[in-house]
């Protein structure tokens, strides 16, 4: 049995469907409701809000992972 190496990181951003991103917030909405506002359901609800923030948020994630296939191996030293 051989391995196909398969690439799964994007190279261009796609958002998130409609409804998931809706239930999400339903979900930090009810959370707040119950408990109060924190920094994570600020985040979220921003996450949710503003198509901008997501995208922000994903290139910072694949500068991370592009940064970890080079330089991971230097923190072992």
């Amino acid at each position: 049995m051989t391995m196909q190496k398969t690439n799964t990181q994007a190279t261009r951003f796609k958002d998130y469907p409609s409804d998931q991103i809706q239930a999400k917030l339903n979900q930090v909405i009810e959370y707040e409701s119950k408990y109060g506002s924190n920094t994570v359901t600020q985040a979220w609800r921003k996450w949710c809000e503003s198509i901008d923030y997501r995208k922000r948020e994903w290139q910072f994630r694949q500068s991370v992972a592009e940064y970890a296939k080079y330089n991971a191996h230097k923190t072992l030293l």
